[in-house]
């Protein structure tokens, strides 16, 4: 896969760096000539320029790529480059980085933004999964809203314990995705049975949220 990260700071180095692990193509875009330390990660491709710049993403062949991560400390810079990557050069796939909770509505697919990813908004959710049991707990957003990533914990209590997948009746646009169980991690299959104190982790679509709510008796 080939991918183009925005932004070389701490955020985007740490990407380029899990995704070249994984043997994946990535190009790091960086407007600070500082930031530009090929050394850093010999196997990406360093480019100096600003990412909205429309002749720098001519010049990179940004429309060859099939993900664009906008990483940068700058919301501005990051939908200009969503809208772009999007809109002109047609990359199927385009993550964004929003750095001011306030600016997450603009993140969106009128912008170009297929996955906004809120460090606070996750970092907020996160704490609320370390300490909620029984509860819905939303970790991630995908597609504007359409869909989230959501954890239960069930309690200890749960009436649901013993009970196969396949008994469990969630609803219509709703898959369980993993159980989490202490330090496994299950993909679940429908003889798996689930327990108290499992963690679940399904994606659902935002209007059936309160049916899953109720499928799991929370």
């Amino acid at each position: 896969m080939r991918v183009a990260i925005a932004g070389a700071g701490a955020v985007g180095r740490s990407i380029a760096r899990e995704l070249v692990r994984s043997d994946h193509h990535v190009m790091l875009l960086e407007r600070k000539l500082e930031h530009v330390e090929p050394d850093a990660i010999p196997q990406a491709q360093w480019v100096h320029g600003d990412a909205c710049e429309l002749s720098l993403l001519e010049t990179s062949q940004l429309e060859t790529y099939d993900v664009v991560i906008a990483a940068t400390g700058d919301d501005k810079a990051n939908i200009v480059l969503s809208l772009l990557a999007k809109t002109e050069f047609g990359v199927p796939r385009v993550v964004a980085r929003v750095n001011d909770p306030r600016n997450e509505w603009l993140f969106d697919e009128s912008w170009g933004v297929d996955v906004a990813v809120s460090t606070p908004r996750m970092l907020a959710s996160l704490v609320e999964e370390a300490v909620t049991v029984g509860d819905l707990v939303r970790l991630m957003t995908f597609r504007q809203g359409q869909a989230n990533l959501v954890e239960i914990t069930l309690p200890d209590d749960t009436p649901l314990a013993g009970k196969p997948v396949r008994k469990i009746r969630l609803p219509r646009d709703v898959a369980l995705v993993t159980i989490l169980r202490g330090g496994r991690v299950i993909v679940p299959q429908p003889d798996d049975s689930v327990e108290g104190g499992d963690e679940l982790l399904f994606v659902a679509a935002v209007e059936v949220e309160d049916e899953l709510r109720a499928a799991i008796d929370i």
